[in-house]
């Protein structure tokens, strides 16, 4: 018992031989695999992209809702989805689309990797505000405070210059360790692409891959808390980049950022996060709040108007301050004439 306890041990701390003895044990034992569903809720209120969070009596950080998928229960993946999501937060689910696979060893490890294996399907879930308020159980969290490098609203974050680039440049020229992956692509090119660092340019979509530089990196929470030997060469000295969350969580967020981020711009997506009549400002600090930077107010009008997405319905909204601002509705005519109507915006960074 004792030696087999030591076994487990080496396994989990990522020890190279007992992981290639633990293949090899694999091959003749019965693997016991879990099929998980993730939901990343997004909304946007008060100008603020909010995701649902939700938190167990037991933990102490925020995770998204989840929970098995049933294959007697649930007659699809998404029907399990949006079971669980309702019954954890009484939040009926609109548009949904799948967001990818994660299948990590490791992603739910516990003590002695006894737990099943958890393979998770995320999925991205969008809500308009009015419905994000019906929430019965847990919370609204701006996305920004897990991922505050990407809100680029009001010019470049600060946490960029002051802490990320300086350890992401010191970490490029550390030696690799024994078990760090080999990557194709050198340190400083990656860390150029993904942060726009020496004439790169900063592609708001890359929220995933930045992340996942980070957690490389170890300069992330979840990194340490995983046992990743990037993490312990910092030692205590590394700041909070963002708010950690359960499992891999964050991962699956920043897959779903990236991949929202990059849709408004070729489907009329961002219109199930708007009520049926909306302002042209309205629009714009809805799509400001997705993409992060800050957006040209005519240039922006101009496209939204020139693409036809947008028509008026004849009725004005009474701003206090200021003049009566023209309501629009979404025109759905025009999926029917484009095959890509998104709002193809160009950030203005400063």
């Amino acid at each position: 018992m004792v030696a087999d306890m030591n076994f487990k041990r080496r396994v989990h701390e990522r020890d190279p031989e007992a992981e290639t003895s633990h293949v090899a044990a694999s091959r003749s034992e019965p693997a016991s695999v879990e099929i998980g569903l993730n939901a990343a809720i997004v909304a946007v209120i008060d100008d603020e992209p909010v995701v649902l969070v939700i938190r167990g009596e037991r933990e102490a950080v925020d995770g998204l809702p989840f929970g098995p998928f049933s294959p007697v229960a649930h007659r699809t993946l998404e029907s399990g989805l949006r079971t669980w999501v309702e019954e954890q937060t009484g939040l009926g689910l609109g548009y949904v689309e799948q967001l990818y696979t994660f299948g990590d060893r490791g992603r739910h490890a516990e003590p002695g990797d006894a737990a099943p294996h958890v393979v998770s399907i995320g999925y991205l879930a969008l809500t308009e505000t009015g419905h994000a308020r019906d929430l019965q159980h847990g919370s609204w969290r701006s996305w920004y405070q897990y991922f505050p490098w990407e809100d680029w609203r009001k010019g470049k974050p600060e946490i960029l210059a002051a802490e990320i680039e300086p350890r992401l440049r010191q970490w490029a020229q550390s030696p690799s360790s024994r078990s760090a992956p080999v990557r194709p692509v050198p340190r400083e090119d990656r860390i150029r692409i993904c942060f726009g660092l020496d004439g790169g340019a900063w592609d708001e979509e890359k929220v995933l891959d930045r992340f996942e530089l980070l957690y490389e990196a170890g300069l992330v929470e979840e990194a340490r808390r995983d046992g990743r030997e990037a993490a312990s060469a910092w030692g205590s000295a590394l700041p909070r980049l963002g708010a950690p969350m359960q499992f891999d969580h964050r991962r699956i967020l920043a897959t779903a950022i990236g991949r929202v981020r990059a849709k408004i711009k070729y489907r009329p997506v961002i219109f199930e996060l708007m009520p049926d009549d909306f302002t042209l400002f309205e629009l714009q600090k809805t799509v400001e709040a997705i993409l992060g930077p800050h957006l040209h107010k005519q240039n922006f009008r101009r496209l939204v108007e020139s693409a036809g997405l947008v028509e008026p319905t004849g009725e004005v909204k009474t701003q206090t301050g200021g003049r009566p601002a023209k309501l629009f509705r979404f025109r759905r005519e025009v999926v029917l004439e484009r095959p890509a109507p998104g709002v193809r915006v160009k950030a203005v960074r400063v």
